[in-house]
């Protein structure tokens, strides 16, 4: 039962993981694109300044979630854990 549990909670992690990475794909490859369409269009003015940075303000924000706050969620499930735990000696 405890296998399953840390089965589901790290795969979890991984879809979490996989989705910030296909996020930061994304960016990249439309970022790129919008360079380039700025540059052929009108490189006196360098407008994709502004969707890069929006839009790197919202991955940057991702990726802490995933990789530096998700800390505080392990917590939770570590107390999860702990009071199922007790539940369980106390009915036996």
């Amino acid at each position: 039962m405890e296998n399953q549990e840390a089965y589901q909670r790290a795969k979890k992690r991984v879809k979490a993981k996989l989705g910030f990475y296909i996020h930061l794909a994304i960016y990249m490859f439309v970022n790129i694109a919008i360079i380039v369409i700025n540059m052929s269009t009108s490189p006196e003015y360098l407008w994709f300044i502004w969707p890069l940075l929006g839009w790197g303000i919202g991955v940057f924000f991702h990726g802490m979630e995933i990789f530096v706050f998700s800390g505080g969620s392990s917590v939770m499930e570590k107390m999860i854990e702990k009071e199922m735990k007790e539940e369980a000696s106390r009915k036996q």
